[in-house]
């Protein structure tokens, strides 16, 4: 059974709005699935907010990119 988690949609479109600004939009689909994994591990923790889950997956990712 596949469930889809629609509070991290709002999220990964900013995100991939912001790598899109800063040219990193080859990176963000490199490390979308790990992205994906963080934020919806965030959500099972209990996080909601869609700012909050934006701004976790863009800490994410600056550490992530940082590893490439």
């Amino acid at each position: 059974m596949v469930v889809i988690i629609d509070i991290l949609d709002a999220p990964i479109k900013r995100i991939r709005k912001t790598c899109d600004l800063v040219d990193a939009r080859e990176k963000f689909e490199r490390l979308l699935p790990e992205l994906e994994d963080f934020l919806e591990a965030e959500v099972a923790r209990g996080v909601s907010s869609e700012s909050q889950l934006t701004f976790d997956g863009l800490c994410f990712l600056k550490q992530a990119f940082s590893r490439l």
